[in-house]
């Protein structure tokens, strides 16, 4: 079985996301879809400025990835994200058929670091809990630059 190796550049394009996203007025998350070894896209979240629950970063990156690609299976992409992705992320990464996620902080990390400001979070299952049941089985590289991306949580207002 292929195992992803993850790479510093594409968690640092998410990182860059995950800052424009704060300065917009959003929680600093951000992500980008990657196939085979090219910038599909970018995506950082959108919840608070397009006042829509569902628009979190990872969903921003995908919805992207289906228009530029024109297909709604993103088989062979890799998922890069800033925060440990929610249910409905990770979800939606599965239907997508992609190949993997690369995370970054856990959601752990979220709500010791910024408590009621990650109030949102109200679905408590990990990303590897959803993978284990979800077919195809995607592909889980967690805390990936970690540190980095417990920073931003400082970012978000």
């Amino acid at each position: 079985m292929f195992k992803m190796e993850p790479e510093e550049k594409f968690m640092e394009m998410a990182i860059e996301e995950a800052k424009k996203s704060a300065e917009e007025g959003n929680y600093a998350l951000g992500c980008i879809v990657v196939k085979d070894g090219e910038l599909i896209s970018v995506g950082h979240n959108k919840t608070k400025t397009e006042i829509d629950p569902t628009l979190h970063g990872e969903i921003d990156a995908i919805r992207k990835a289906c228009r530029k690609l024109n297909s709604g299976y993103l088989q062979g992409c890799i998922l890069y994200t800033t925060l440990e992705p929610c249910p409905m992320c990770t979800s939606t990464a599965i239907w997508a058929k992609m190949k993997g996620i690369v995370f970054g902080a856990f959601k752990e990390d979220a709500q010791k670091n910024q408590g009621e400001k990650f109030s949102w979070r109200q679905i408590d299952i990990s990303s590897r809990e959803i993978i284990k049941k979800g077919e195809p089985k995607l592909e889980l590289k967690e805390g990936f630059m970690r540190d980095e991306c417990i920073k931003l949580f400082n970012l978000t207002k």
